[in-house]
Order: C-alpha cells, then sequence, then structure tokens
C-alpha cells in the first residue's frame, strides 16, 4: 500500500465522493427526521450515524468486492433494497408523523439508535452511490486516497447535521416542522428513483 499520495490523487476522490454522499442533500432530511428532538438527542444521533456509515464505508473499501461476490449481489440490488427502506420510511413519516415524533420527543434510546443505524448512516450518508463510488475509488487510486477522502467526506456530514439543530433553533418550529414534511415528501421521491434506478440497471444487465 502506498503511504503518500499527490493532491490531485486526494482532490478527485474527495470530490467524487462529495457528489455521491450528497451531504448538502441528505441535511434537510436530517432536520426533518429529528425535528422534536433535544439538541443532546440529535448531536447523539449524529456521532452513531457517522460511526455506521464509517465502518460500512471502510467494510466496503476493504472486502466490498468479495462481499457482493459471496452474497451474489450487485448494486443495483443495493439500489432497490435502500430504495424499499427508504419509501417505508418517508410514508411512515408522512401519514403516521404525531406518532414517531411522539416517540422521538420521549427519548426512545432503540427508536434513536435505530434512526441513526437506518436510514441516517445507511443508506442516506453511505448509501448505493457511495458504495459505487467507494469501490471504483478503491480500484482506480488505491486504498489510502480512498479513505483520506472518504474521512473528509464524513467530517463534512458530520460538521453539517452537528450544527443542524442550531438551524432548527434559527428557523423556528413551525418552519422545521415545515421543512420537515417537505423532506419527507422529497425522500419518497429518492427511493423511488433509486428502486427505478435498480430495476433499470438489472433490466439492461441481462
Amino acid at each position: 500500500m502506498e503511504l503518500d499520495f499527490t493532491l490531485t490523487e486526494f482532490v478527485e476522490p474527495f470530490l467524487s465522493l462529495f457528489v455521491a454522499m450528497n451531504a448538502i442533500g441528505v441535511l434537510p432530511l436530517f432536520i426533518g427526521m429529528t425535528e422534536g428532538m433535544s439538541v443532546k438527542s440529535r448531536r447523539s444521533l449524529v456521532r452513531r450515524a457517522i460511526m455506521t456509515a464509517f465502518v460500512i464505508a471502510i467494510v466496503i473499501v476493504l472486502a466490498g468486492r468479495v462481499i457482493f461476490d459471496t452474497l451474489g449481489i450487485t448494486v443495483n440490488d443495493l439500489r432497490i433494497g435502500g430504495g424499499i427502506i427508504l419509501l417505508v420510511l418517508s410514508i411512515t413519516d408522512l401519514l403516521f408523523s404525531n406518532l414517531t415524533r411522539k416517540t422521538q420527543s420521549n427519548g426512545d434510546e432503540t427508536s434513536m439508535a435505530d434512526l441513526g443505524v437506518v436510514p441516517l448512516g445507511t443508506p442516506l450518508t453511505v448509501g448505493p452511490a457511495a458504495i459505487t463510488t467507494i469501490l471504483i475509488l478503491q480500484e482506480g487510486y488505491g486504498y489510502l486516497p480512498t479513505v483520506a477522502a472518504l474521512i473528509a467526506n464524513l467530517a463534512v456530514s458530520f460538521t453539517l447535521f452537528y450544527f443542524g439543530p442550531w438551524f432548527i433553533g434559527f428557523v423556528g418550529a413551525g418552519a422545521s416542522r415545515a421543512i420537515g414534511k417537505v423532506a419527507s415528501l422529497f425522500l419518497a421521491a429518492i427511493s423511488v428513483a433509486m428502486i427505478r434506478t435498480g430495476i433499470i440497471g438489472i433490466i439492461n444487465a441481462l
């Protein structure tokens, strides 16, 4: 393994992962999902989500191809599975938001832990697009530039999510609730797009 690399070998993987992980686009979804939580709970959730994303990404860097080949799955299968999970979560939030908000406001640790792993850790922070990009970068640039770019992008995500509560306090509870509803709607659209892309990819591979 190369222990040094040029700035270009870091910047290009960083930008590729920045686009694939889309932390700025995920931020409104995070704000919507955590509406009603205390600042302490949100920040605990952020740490859990970023740690989950990091562990998943490192496993993909080190053994992604082997895992996919062993299980007989493809990235398109992952897109469909992840899309279905996101669709269920978004519909639940749109139709039963009072129940989910009540659970969150009561500080249900199990519920918050689950939310930190799915969908925040995966597939929102590290999803099919990020996993595909990580596999491509690892083969093209090697382990060290890929891991460095990954850590830098997770740091960006952590910063945005960590200070998300400040944004909520700035816009107010009413606006935050509205953002949450719109975010859930967009999450449903994103999930449908993931499922559609996965189905098209499978069909094209036949």
